[in-house]
């Protein structure tokens, strides 16, 4: 069956509005107390998978849920973990803010732990970069949204960065079998890059806040009202799955073709159908979008 196309005339005013306020959040640096307390997370800012067990990168730590749901932290850090994500190879890398009152520079820059993120190293730009969105594929190299610069940065060895596009996004993905393709969520829709990012075409299709690849006919959307979307043509057009639970999304990563995992104002919700049911992993408190 061929998938439609959506029509521009399709993208609400409230969905770019919605859009567009996390933008603005995104190129903000974050100056909040961190009042919430372990049992009532806020703020979800990436999602993954390893080992079957669940990871929840927040304002307060990295998080896994215990028995009852409940969020347990992952290791002692509780820093503000902005970007995050899980490589082929089981490295978890982030970047952010440390926790307030833990000393060292205001932006983590890029960082890994090869422990299930029990232990973090520090890889590069540390004091320089925040980045608010990470993601890799198999055998490519690492893309980081640097949001207070509204560039694209991208490195082969975590430790030297190039310069690439300068756009203004809240969130990227990376082709699972074509490491020079890479995707932003812009307010005008999907922009999309063949060349790694050094130049995008102009967004087009349904506002979505963040997409993440699956596989490579399986490429998925939420927009800022909570429906999700999927493309089997990586963007070119695109098919309305159903709305996700709990509101407004805040990160949102497809482990494969057919599993996702959503972040959305009430908990982080998992489909194993390719987002026609999902079910609640762990509780979160409504927080104002992930980034």
């Amino acid at each position: 069956m061929t998938k439609p196309r959506l029509p521009r005339a399709a993208v609400s005013t409230a969905a770019v509005l919605a859009l567009a306020l996390a933008l603005t959040a995104c190129s903000r640096k974050t100056d909040e107390a961190d009042a919430a307390g372990a049992s009532a997370l806020s703020h979800v800012h990436g999602l993954g998978l390893h080992e079957e067990t669940l990871y929840v990168a927040t304002h307060q730590g990295i998080h896994s849920p215990g028995a009852d749901g409940a969020p347990v932290l992952v290791g002692d850090r509780r820093d503000d973990f902005m970007g995050f994500t899980v490589a082929a190879d089981g490295t978890f890398l982030a970047s952010g803010h440390p926790a307030p009152g833990s000393g060292g520079p205001a932006d983590l820059g890029l960082i890994s732990s090869s422990d299930a993120g029990r232990g973090w190293t520090e890889e590069s730009l540390g004091g320089e970069v925040d980045f608010h969105a990470l993601d890799t594929a198999p055998g490519g190299p690492v893309y980081g949204y640097d949001s207070a610069n509204g560039r694209l940065r991208v490195t082969r060895d975590r430790t030297v960065w190039e310069d690439r596009a300068v756009l203004r996004a809240l969130d990227i993905a990376v082709s699972p079998t074509a490491p020079d393709t890479v995707l932003a969520t812009t307010e005008n829709g999907v922009a999309r890059s063949t060349d790694g990012g050094r130049t995008f075409a102009p967004g087009t299709g349904p506002v979505l806040s963040y997409v993440s690849w699956g596989a490579a006919d399986a490429l998925y959307g939420v927009a800022p009202d909570g429906v999700l979307f999927r493309s089997g043509d990586g963007a070119a057009s695109w098919t309305r799955v159903g709305p996700v639970p709990g509101g407004g999304p805040q990160a949102l990563t497809a482990v494969d073709a057919r599993r996702l995992l959503v972040a959305t104002g009430d908990g982080v919700y998992e489909s194993r159908d390719a987002g026609r049911a999902f079910e609640r992993r762990m509780a979160v408190t409504s927080g104002e979008g992930g980034h």
